[in-house]
């Protein structure tokens, strides 16, 4: 999953225990050892804790105890905040959405990392640069993710490349035959706020300038992402009801035969061979004038600044993101693995088949804005997207880029 991900509400946060910009960077030293606790997103298909097990048989002293947080990235970013604006030990390894890197650097929560511990050049490059802030790292890539587009091959001779080519078999499709055409994820949430970068990517742009610092949304570039959904909502081969779905609803449709190409994570990919056996395969999403751009989403873990027993949480988090651990990762828990060796692995292919074209999604694909206030910044994209979608599509799409981007500045200007 993409672990990305919702975010319905903006949770504020206190100023008490924020760090300045200045305080961001401090000492890589870690210290203490003893049992830790993991906090980390419900585990939905139990493939962690045989992993602890095998850690804490190995270390009685400092065993590690799993505490699941709710699925949803926004609720559990919500008890991870309260946590760490209280000071609490009670976490130690933090397993963070790629997009809290800042905030959380940025507020003094995570320590910082000695680069050297970690085999950071056999891993994924755009993942690593989601663990990175002001040129610091701050976590390491644990699992990695992007969107990938599903489509029926029952139905669909050639994959399309291209947002016409899209149009053009989704109109196809649902002429011919009683099923929808094309779905994301398109209720107001962090989903949504997914789905319009990766269509602002594909047309060729982008929301922030790399470093969080800039709002670089162009309005004609936001227009045209936009147009692209409104036109497939005006035209039907985008389902109305697709704009209450999340990733779990798309999934659902997609393999109980309701849509014929569905953007979604690689971990709709299990799901729907058992459904849909053969009559399936997935490839790049696609974009503007070729194959577009996904979002980059994933896990990294952190150690909390408040952990008595850094130390042995920075041992933990080396075996935990190892390459035998990793392939556990994918083969046990079927989430996508960090280490880059594992993506041309011909026994994992085999099982895996969406690999080489996941790896391609991986190295092709952005990480949303990078900002401390990433929260607020994606309350805002979701907000103005879903109002551009509402029938009647009174909204024009002209001004809600226009309006969007006025918005993005005001909260750029106050960090």
């Amino acid at each position: 999953m993409h672990r990305s991900l919702p975010i319905v509400l903006a949770v504020s946060l206190a100023a008490g225990c924020a760090a300045t910009g200045d305080e961001v960077g401090g000492d890589t030293g870690t210290g203490g050892t003893g049992p830790i606790t993991f906090a980390t997103g419900r585990d939905t298909t139990a493939y962690l804790q045989p992993l602890l097990d095998r850690w804490n048989q190995a270390h009685p002293a400092e065993k590690v105890t799993l505490l699941e947080l709710p699925e949803a990235a926004d609720e559990q970013r919500a008890q991870m905040v309260a946590n760490l604006q209280a000071r609490s030990n009670r976490y130690d390894v933090l397993g963070l959405d790629v997009v809290w890197t800042a905030e959380f650097a940025e507020n003094g929560w995570i320590i910082p990392l000695e680069r050297g511990l970690f085999p950071l050049d056999r891993l994924l490059p755009p993942v690593v640069d989601t663990a990175v802030y002001k040129n610091k790292l701050w976590a390491v890539p644990y699992t990695s993710n992007a969107g990938l587009l599903y489509y029926r091959t029952d139905l669909i001779k050639k994959p399309p490349r291209t947002w016409a080519e899209l149009r053009e078999k989704a109109l196809e499709v649902t002429k011919k035959r009683d099923i929808g055409g094309y779905a994301g994820q398109f209720l107001a949430y962090e989903g949504l706020t997914v789905n319009f970068s990766e269509a602002v990517q594909s047309a060729g742009g982008q929301i922030l300038s790399p470093d969080g610092t800039e709002v670089t949304l162009d309005p004609a570039k936001a227009r045209i992402a936009l147009d692209f959904l409104i036109q497939g909502l005006r035209e039907g081969w985008i389902p109305k009801e697709s704009l209450s779905y999340k990733e779990e609803e798309s999934r659902l449709a997609f393999q109980e035969g309701r849509l014929a190409f569905a953007r979604n994570w690689p971990h709709a990919y299990g799901p729907a061979t058992a459904k849909l056996g053969g009559k399936f395969a997935v490839t790049r999403l696609p974009g503007l004038n070729g194959p577009g751009s996904s979002t980059l989403g994933g896990v990294n873990l952190a150690i909390s600044a408040y952990s008595k027993h850094q130390h042995t949480a920075q041992e933990f988090i080396r075996y935990f993101t190892g390459l035998e651990n990793e392939r556990r990762v994918l083969t046990d828990g079927s989430f996508p693995p960090v280490w880059t060796e594992l993506y041309d692995d011909p026994a994992l292919i085999k099982r895996f088949p969406y690999l080489p074209v996941l790896k391609e999604s991986i190295l092709a694909a952005k990480a949303r804005p990078v900002s401390a206030n990433y929260n607020q910044l994606s309350l805002v994209i979701a907000s103005s997207v879903a109002k551009a979608l509402s029938p009647p599509y009174t909204e024009s799409a002209d001004d809600v880029a226009v309006s969007m981007k006025s918005e993005l500045q005001e909260i750029i200007s106050t960090q």
